[in-house]
Protein backbone atom coordinates (compact mmCIF):
# COMPACT_ATOMS: atom_id res chain seq x y z
CA UNK A 1 0.00 0.00 0.00
CA UNK A 2 2.90 2.35 0.81
CA UNK A 3 3.98 2.52 -2.86
CA UNK A 4 0.70 4.22 -3.81
CA UNK A 5 2.00 7.43 -2.32
CA UNK A 6 5.04 7.30 -4.58
CA UNK A 7 2.99 7.47 -7.77
CA UNK A 8 3.10 10.73 -9.76
CA UNK A 9 -0.51 11.33 -8.70
CA UNK A 10 0.60 11.85 -5.11
CA UNK A 11 2.75 14.83 -6.11
CA UNK A 12 -0.17 16.33 -8.03
CA UNK A 13 -2.44 16.00 -5.03
CA UNK A 14 0.04 17.55 -2.63
CA UNK A 15 0.90 20.42 -4.97
CA UNK A 16 -2.76 21.21 -5.58
CA UNK A 17 -3.27 22.05 -1.93
CA UNK A 18 -3.90 18.67 -0.30
CA UNK A 19 -7.51 18.59 -1.45
CA UNK A 20 -9.87 16.05 0.02
CA UNK A 21 -11.08 14.52 -3.23
CA UNK A 22 -8.33 11.95 -3.57
CA UNK A 23 -8.17 9.73 -6.62
CA UNK A 24 -9.49 6.21 -6.12
CA UNK A 25 -5.99 4.81 -6.67
CA UNK A 26 -5.09 6.07 -3.20
CA UNK A 27 -7.58 3.54 -1.80
CA UNK A 28 -9.09 5.88 0.73
CA UNK A 29 -5.92 7.35 2.13
CA UNK A 30 -6.93 10.81 3.31
CA UNK A 31 -4.96 13.94 4.02
CA UNK A 32 -5.60 15.69 7.30
CA UNK A 33 -7.22 19.08 6.94
CA UNK A 34 -6.64 20.21 10.54
CA UNK A 35 -7.10 23.76 11.52
CA UNK A 36 -4.53 22.85 14.16
CA UNK A 37 -6.01 25.23 16.68
CA UNK A 38 -3.40 24.28 19.20
CA UNK A 39 -0.35 22.03 19.05
CA UNK A 40 1.82 22.67 22.08
CA UNK A 41 2.98 26.27 21.91
CA UNK A 42 2.81 26.37 18.13
CA UNK A 43 -0.09 26.04 15.76
CA UNK A 44 -0.18 23.16 13.33
CA UNK A 45 -0.49 24.57 9.87
CA UNK A 46 -1.37 23.55 6.35
CA UNK A 47 -0.92 25.75 3.26
CA UNK A 48 -4.60 25.31 2.45
CA UNK A 49 -5.58 27.55 5.36
CA UNK A 50 -5.35 31.30 5.77
CA UNK A 51 -1.88 32.66 6.43
CA UNK A 52 -2.71 34.09 9.86
CA UNK A 53 -3.65 30.59 11.03
CA UNK A 54 -0.27 29.21 10.09
CA UNK A 55 2.77 29.10 12.34
CA UNK A 56 4.95 28.14 9.38
CA UNK A 57 6.77 30.67 7.20
CA UNK A 58 4.93 31.97 4.09
CA UNK A 59 7.45 30.34 1.78
CA UNK A 60 6.15 26.95 2.91
CA UNK A 61 3.21 27.32 0.54
CA UNK A 62 3.21 24.57 -2.08
CA UNK A 63 6.22 23.04 -0.36
CA UNK A 64 6.74 19.32 -0.92
CA UNK A 65 7.59 17.75 2.43
CA UNK A 66 10.72 15.57 2.49
CA UNK A 67 9.00 12.78 4.42
CA UNK A 68 5.48 11.53 4.92
CA UNK A 69 4.24 9.45 7.85
CA UNK A 70 1.07 7.37 7.52
CA UNK A 71 -0.65 5.90 10.58
CA UNK A 72 -2.59 2.80 9.51
CA UNK A 73 -5.75 3.51 11.49
CA UNK A 74 -9.00 5.01 10.23
CA UNK A 75 -9.98 8.60 10.94
CA UNK A 76 -13.27 9.36 12.66
CA UNK A 77 -16.20 10.36 10.41
CA UNK A 78 -17.62 12.63 13.14
CA UNK A 79 -15.09 15.45 12.60
CA UNK A 80 -16.18 18.73 11.06
CA UNK A 81 -14.80 19.70 7.68
CA UNK A 82 -12.07 22.15 8.73
CA UNK A 83 -11.19 20.57 12.09
CA UNK A 84 -8.17 18.38 12.52
CA UNK A 85 -8.74 14.69 12.00
CA UNK A 86 -9.15 12.42 15.03
CA UNK A 87 -8.05 8.78 15.09
CA UNK A 88 -9.09 6.20 17.67
CA UNK A 89 -6.58 3.62 18.94
CA UNK A 90 -6.92 0.62 21.24
CA UNK A 91 -4.71 0.48 24.32
CA UNK A 92 -1.71 -1.79 23.81
CA UNK A 93 -2.57 -2.68 20.20
CA UNK A 94 0.21 -2.46 17.61
CA UNK A 95 -0.41 0.13 14.88
CA UNK A 96 1.77 0.57 11.81
CA UNK A 97 3.26 3.94 10.89
CA UNK A 98 4.80 3.96 7.41
CA UNK A 99 7.87 6.15 7.01
CA UNK A 100 7.91 7.37 3.39
CA UNK A 101 10.68 9.20 1.52
CA UNK A 102 8.82 12.01 -0.24
CA UNK A 103 11.80 13.97 -1.59
CA UNK A 104 11.96 15.26 -5.13
CA UNK A 105 14.91 14.30 -7.26
CA UNK A 106 17.99 16.13 -6.01
CA UNK A 107 16.39 17.27 -2.72
CA UNK A 108 18.50 16.82 0.43
CA UNK A 109 21.29 14.93 -1.38
CA UNK A 110 23.34 14.97 1.84
CA UNK A 111 21.17 12.20 3.32
CA UNK A 112 21.49 9.89 0.32
CA UNK A 113 22.96 6.63 1.57
CA UNK A 114 22.79 7.94 5.14
CA UNK A 115 20.59 7.10 8.11
CA UNK A 116 18.28 9.59 9.77
CA UNK A 117 16.87 9.54 13.29
CA UNK A 118 13.18 9.82 14.16
CA UNK A 119 11.87 10.49 17.67
CA UNK A 120 8.28 9.47 18.42
CA UNK A 121 6.27 11.03 21.23
CA UNK A 122 2.78 10.70 22.65
CA UNK A 123 1.93 14.12 24.04
CA UNK A 124 -1.09 16.06 25.29
CA UNK A 125 -3.25 17.88 22.75
CA UNK A 126 -5.19 20.11 25.18
CA UNK A 127 -3.45 23.27 26.30
CA UNK A 128 -5.00 22.89 29.76
CA UNK A 129 -3.04 19.68 30.32
CA UNK A 130 0.14 20.98 28.69
CA UNK A 131 0.63 23.31 31.66
CA UNK A 132 0.67 20.39 34.12
CA UNK A 133 2.06 17.70 31.85
CA UNK A 134 5.08 16.87 34.01
CA UNK A 135 2.84 16.35 37.05
CA UNK A 136 0.32 14.38 34.98
CA UNK A 137 2.99 11.94 33.84
CA UNK A 138 4.50 11.65 37.30
CA UNK A 139 1.04 10.69 38.58
CA UNK A 140 0.71 8.10 35.80
CA UNK A 141 4.10 6.69 36.76
CA UNK A 142 2.95 6.33 40.40
CA UNK A 143 -0.23 4.52 39.38
CA UNK A 144 1.37 2.30 36.72
CA UNK A 145 4.83 1.38 38.10
CA UNK A 146 7.03 -0.31 35.53
CA UNK A 147 4.75 0.53 32.60
CA UNK A 148 5.53 2.76 29.61
CA UNK A 149 3.22 5.13 27.76
CA UNK A 150 4.76 4.39 24.34
CA UNK A 151 6.54 1.30 23.03
CA UNK A 152 7.80 0.00 19.68
CA UNK A 153 6.64 -3.48 18.66
CA UNK A 154 10.09 -4.44 17.40
CA UNK A 155 9.27 -7.92 15.95
CA UNK A 156 6.59 -6.44 13.67
CA UNK A 157 8.57 -3.36 12.61
CA UNK A 158 10.58 -3.27 9.38
CA UNK A 159 13.69 -1.24 8.59
CA UNK A 160 14.31 0.32 12.01
CA UNK A 161 17.85 0.38 13.39
CA UNK A 162 18.98 0.76 17.00
CA UNK A 163 15.53 1.35 18.58
CA UNK A 164 15.73 2.91 22.04
CA UNK A 165 13.32 3.71 24.86
CA UNK A 166 14.77 5.70 27.76
CA UNK A 167 13.31 4.51 31.10
CA UNK A 168 13.00 8.13 32.25
CA UNK A 169 10.99 9.16 29.18
CA UNK A 170 7.90 6.97 29.29
CA UNK A 171 6.27 8.71 26.32
CA UNK A 172 9.26 8.76 23.93
CA UNK A 173 10.98 6.22 21.65
CA UNK A 174 13.58 6.71 18.92
CA UNK A 175 15.33 4.78 16.15
CA UNK A 176 17.46 5.21 13.02
CA UNK A 177 16.23 4.40 9.52
CA UNK A 178 17.28 4.58 5.88
CA UNK A 179 14.86 6.68 3.76
CA UNK A 180 15.83 4.68 0.68
CA UNK A 181 14.52 1.44 2.20
CA UNK A 182 11.06 0.34 3.25
CA UNK A 183 10.46 1.36 6.86
CA UNK A 184 7.38 0.60 8.94
CA UNK A 185 7.22 1.14 12.68
CA UNK A 186 4.59 -0.54 14.83
CA UNK A 187 3.81 1.47 17.96
CA UNK A 188 1.80 0.62 21.08
CA UNK A 189 0.18 3.27 23.31
CA UNK A 190 -0.46 1.98 26.81
CA UNK A 191 -2.18 4.95 28.47
CA UNK A 192 -5.87 5.60 27.85
CA UNK A 193 -7.50 8.99 27.40
CA UNK A 194 -9.73 8.76 30.49
CA UNK A 195 -6.73 8.27 32.81
CA UNK A 196 -6.07 12.00 32.62
CA UNK A 197 -9.60 13.30 33.26
CA UNK A 198 -10.06 15.20 36.51
CA UNK A 199 -13.16 13.33 37.75
CA UNK A 200 -13.39 9.57 38.09
CA UNK A 201 -17.12 8.87 38.33
CA UNK A 202 -17.37 6.93 35.06
CA UNK A 203 -18.42 8.10 31.63
CA UNK A 204 -15.97 11.01 31.46
CA UNK A 205 -14.86 12.21 28.06
CA UNK A 206 -11.28 11.14 27.47
CA UNK A 207 -8.59 13.69 26.66
CA UNK A 208 -7.01 13.73 23.19
CA UNK A 209 -3.33 13.01 22.67
CA UNK A 210 -0.94 13.70 19.80
CA UNK A 211 1.51 11.38 18.09
CA UNK A 212 4.44 13.57 17.03
CA UNK A 213 7.43 12.50 14.94
CA UNK A 214 10.60 14.62 14.70
CA UNK A 215 13.27 13.55 12.19
CA UNK A 216 16.92 14.62 12.25
CA UNK A 217 20.03 14.17 10.14
CA UNK A 218 23.65 13.87 11.25
CA UNK A 219 25.78 16.95 11.78
CA UNK A 220 29.49 17.11 11.06
CA UNK A 221 30.24 15.44 14.40
CA UNK A 222 28.01 12.46 13.64
CA UNK A 223 25.28 13.56 16.04
CA UNK A 224 21.63 13.52 14.95
CA UNK A 225 20.78 17.10 15.86
CA UNK A 226 19.94 18.83 12.56
CA UNK A 227 16.16 18.99 12.22
CA UNK A 228 14.66 17.83 8.92
CA UNK A 229 10.93 17.41 9.40
CA UNK A 230 8.16 17.15 12.04
CA UNK A 231 4.58 15.94 11.75
CA UNK A 232 1.78 14.91 14.11
CA UNK A 233 -1.83 13.78 14.34
CA UNK A 234 -4.54 13.79 16.99
CA UNK A 235 -5.55 10.51 18.65
CA UNK A 236 -7.71 9.17 21.45
CA UNK A 237 -6.85 5.91 23.17
CA UNK A 238 -9.49 3.52 24.51
CA UNK A 239 -9.44 0.29 26.44
CA UNK A 240 -9.07 -2.80 24.19
CA UNK A 241 -11.83 -2.95 21.54
CA UNK A 242 -13.09 0.47 22.67
CA UNK A 243 -11.71 2.25 19.61
CA UNK A 244 -13.62 -0.09 17.32
CA UNK A 245 -16.87 0.52 19.22
CA UNK A 246 -16.32 4.30 19.15
CA UNK A 247 -15.63 4.26 15.40
CA UNK A 248 -18.81 2.25 14.84
CA UNK A 249 -20.85 4.66 17.00
CA UNK A 250 -19.54 7.69 15.09
CA UNK A 251 -20.34 6.01 11.78
CA UNK A 252 -23.89 5.22 12.87
CA UNK A 253 -24.42 8.81 14.05
CA UNK A 254 -23.28 10.15 10.70
CA UNK A 255 -25.57 7.78 8.80
CA UNK A 256 -28.55 9.32 10.61
CA UNK A 257 -27.67 12.84 9.51
CA UNK A 258 -29.22 14.50 6.49
CA UNK A 259 -27.14 14.89 3.28
CA UNK A 260 -26.86 18.63 3.99
CA UNK A 261 -25.49 17.98 7.51
CA UNK A 262 -23.08 15.36 6.20
CA UNK A 263 -21.47 17.98 3.94
CA UNK A 264 -20.16 19.71 7.06
CA UNK A 265 -18.12 16.65 8.08
CA UNK A 266 -15.02 14.97 6.73
CA UNK A 267 -15.25 11.50 5.26
CA UNK A 268 -13.54 8.73 7.21
CA UNK A 269 -10.29 7.62 5.58
CA UNK A 270 -8.72 4.20 6.03
CA UNK A 271 -5.43 5.71 7.17
CA UNK A 272 -4.24 8.91 8.85
CA UNK A 273 -1.58 11.08 7.25
CA UNK A 274 0.39 13.03 9.87
CA UNK A 275 0.35 16.79 9.28
CA UNK A 276 3.48 18.92 9.20
CA UNK A 277 4.05 20.81 12.43
CA UNK A 278 6.77 22.75 14.21
CA UNK A 279 9.61 20.81 15.86
CA UNK A 280 9.23 19.87 19.49
CA UNK A 281 9.41 23.22 21.34
CA UNK A 282 12.37 24.54 23.29
CA UNK A 283 14.75 21.82 22.24
CA UNK A 284 18.03 21.60 24.14
CA UNK A 285 20.31 19.01 22.63
CA UNK A 286 22.21 16.71 24.97
CA UNK A 287 25.52 15.49 23.62
CA UNK A 288 26.96 12.08 24.52
CA UNK A 289 23.70 11.10 26.16
CA UNK A 290 21.97 7.70 25.93
CA UNK A 291 18.62 9.47 26.13
CA UNK A 292 16.31 9.77 23.10
CA UNK A 293 17.76 12.76 21.32
CA UNK A 294 17.35 15.72 23.59
CA UNK A 295 16.31 17.02 26.93
CA UNK A 296 13.32 19.29 27.41
CA UNK A 297 12.23 22.16 29.59
CA UNK A 298 9.43 22.22 32.14
CA UNK A 299 7.02 23.40 29.44
CA UNK A 300 7.46 20.17 27.51
CA UNK A 301 5.51 16.96 27.85
CA UNK A 302 8.41 14.53 27.89
CA UNK A 303 9.97 13.64 31.20
CA UNK A 304 13.27 15.25 30.32
CA UNK A 305 13.56 16.50 33.88
CA UNK A 306 13.96 12.93 35.05
CA UNK A 307 17.24 12.78 33.16
CA UNK A 308 18.71 15.32 35.58
CA UNK A 309 19.84 14.04 38.97
CA UNK A 310 17.35 15.38 41.56
CA UNK A 311 18.73 17.91 44.02
CA UNK A 312 16.84 16.35 46.93
CA UNK A 313 15.21 12.98 47.57
CA UNK A 314 12.79 12.44 50.43
CA UNK A 315 10.73 9.37 51.35
CA UNK A 316 7.10 9.61 52.38
CA UNK A 317 4.57 7.09 53.67
CA UNK A 318 0.84 7.50 53.13
CA UNK A 319 -0.19 5.62 56.28
CA UNK A 320 -2.27 7.74 58.66
CA UNK A 321 -0.90 8.66 62.06
CA UNK A 322 -3.77 6.86 63.78
CA UNK A 323 -2.93 3.56 62.07
CA UNK A 324 0.71 4.09 62.80
CA UNK A 325 0.07 4.54 66.52
CA UNK A 326 -2.17 1.47 66.67
CA UNK A 327 0.44 -0.66 64.97
CA UNK A 328 3.23 0.71 67.12
CA UNK A 329 1.25 -0.06 70.27
CA UNK A 330 0.75 -3.65 69.12
CA UNK A 331 4.44 -3.93 68.34
CA UNK A 332 5.39 -2.45 71.71
CA UNK A 333 3.32 -5.04 73.49
CA UNK A 334 5.17 -7.82 71.72
CA UNK A 335 8.67 -6.34 71.60
CA UNK A 336 9.18 -3.39 73.92
CA UNK A 337 12.77 -2.85 72.82
CA UNK A 338 12.23 -2.77 69.05
CA UNK A 339 10.10 0.37 68.61
CA UNK A 340 12.47 1.85 66.06
CA UNK A 341 12.33 -1.21 63.81
CA UNK A 342 8.56 -1.40 63.45
CA UNK A 343 8.22 0.98 60.53
CA UNK A 344 10.02 -1.29 58.08
CA UNK A 345 7.56 -4.05 58.83
CA UNK A 346 4.34 -2.14 58.36
CA UNK A 347 4.92 0.79 56.03
CA UNK A 348 5.72 1.26 52.35
CA UNK A 349 7.48 4.50 51.46
CA UNK A 350 7.47 6.39 48.16
CA UNK A 351 10.43 8.42 46.91
CA UNK A 352 9.75 12.05 46.00
CA UNK A 353 12.41 13.70 43.85
CA UNK A 354 12.64 17.47 44.17
CA UNK A 355 14.55 19.60 41.68
CA UNK A 356 13.34 23.16 42.35
CA UNK A 357 13.20 22.78 46.16
CA UNK A 358 10.03 24.85 46.49
CA UNK A 359 6.81 24.42 48.45
CA UNK A 360 4.86 24.54 45.17
CA UNK A 361 6.85 21.63 43.74
CA UNK A 362 6.39 19.60 46.94
CA UNK A 363 2.64 20.29 46.81
CA UNK A 364 2.44 19.05 43.23
CA UNK A 365 4.38 15.86 44.00
CA UNK A 366 2.28 15.04 47.08
CA UNK A 367 -0.92 15.74 45.13
CA UNK A 368 0.13 13.15 42.56
CA UNK A 369 0.82 10.68 45.36
CA UNK A 370 -2.73 11.11 46.66
CA UNK A 371 -4.18 11.26 43.09
CA UNK A 372 -5.75 14.65 43.74
CA UNK A 373 -5.38 18.09 42.20
CA UNK A 374 -2.70 20.36 43.78
CA UNK A 375 -5.41 22.97 44.43
CA UNK A 376 -7.02 20.51 46.85
CA UNK A 377 -4.03 20.85 49.17
CA UNK A 378 -4.55 23.97 51.27
CA UNK A 379 -1.30 23.98 53.26
CA UNK A 380 1.61 21.68 54.04
CA UNK A 381 2.98 21.67 57.57
CA UNK A 382 5.91 19.96 59.26
CA UNK A 383 5.40 18.72 62.78
CA UNK A 384 7.83 20.56 64.98
CA UNK A 385 8.87 20.42 68.64
CA UNK A 386 6.11 19.61 71.15
CA UNK A 387 3.80 18.73 68.25
CA UNK A 388 3.43 22.24 66.79
CA UNK A 389 2.63 22.61 63.08
CA UNK A 390 5.20 24.68 61.16
CA UNK A 391 4.18 26.00 57.73
CA UNK A 392 6.43 24.55 55.02
CA UNK A 393 8.44 27.22 53.16
CA UNK A 394 10.96 27.11 50.33
CA UNK A 395 13.75 27.77 52.81
CA UNK A 396 12.65 24.88 55.02
CA UNK A 397 12.66 22.48 52.06
CA UNK A 398 16.13 23.66 51.07
CA UNK A 399 17.29 22.59 54.55
CA UNK A 400 15.71 19.12 54.46
CA UNK A 401 18.25 16.35 54.88
CA UNK A 402 18.84 14.13 51.88
CA UNK A 403 16.68 10.98 52.07
CA UNK A 404 14.70 12.27 55.04
CA UNK A 405 11.67 10.11 55.90
CA UNK A 406 8.19 11.45 56.68
CA UNK A 407 4.78 10.04 57.56
CA UNK A 408 2.07 11.95 55.68
CA UNK A 409 -1.07 12.69 57.68
CA UNK A 410 -4.09 14.52 56.24
CA UNK A 411 -6.50 16.87 57.95
CA UNK A 412 -9.66 18.29 56.37
CA UNK A 413 -9.58 22.07 55.93
CA UNK A 414 -12.24 23.83 57.97
CA UNK A 415 -13.71 26.13 55.31
CA UNK A 416 -13.28 24.27 52.01
CA UNK A 417 -13.05 20.87 50.35
CA UNK A 418 -9.25 20.95 50.50
CA UNK A 419 -6.82 19.23 52.88
CA UNK A 420 -3.93 20.12 55.12
CA UNK A 421 -0.91 17.81 54.82
CA UNK A 422 1.27 17.25 57.85
CA UNK A 423 4.79 15.81 57.54
CA UNK A 424 5.66 13.87 60.68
Amino acid sequence: MAWALKLPLADEVIESGLVQDFDASLSGIGQELGAGAYSMSDVLALPIFKQEESSLPPDNENKILPFQYVLCAATSPAVKLHDETLTYLNQGQSYEIRMLDNRKLGELPEINGKLVKSIFRVVFHDRRLQYTEHQQLEGWRWNRPGDRILDIDIPMSVGIIDPRANPNQLNTVEFLWDPAKRTSVFIQVHCISTEFTMRKHGGEKGVPFRVQIDTFKENENGEYTEHLHSASCQIKVFKPKGADRKQKTDREKMEKRTPHEKEKYQPSYETTILTECSPWPEITYVNNSPSPGFNSSHSSFSLGEGMVRPRLTIYVCQESLQLREQQQQQQQQQQKHEDGDSNGTFFVYHAIYLEELTAVELTEKIAQLFSISPCQISQIYKQGPTGIHVLISDEMIQNFQEEACFILDTMKAETSDSYHIILK
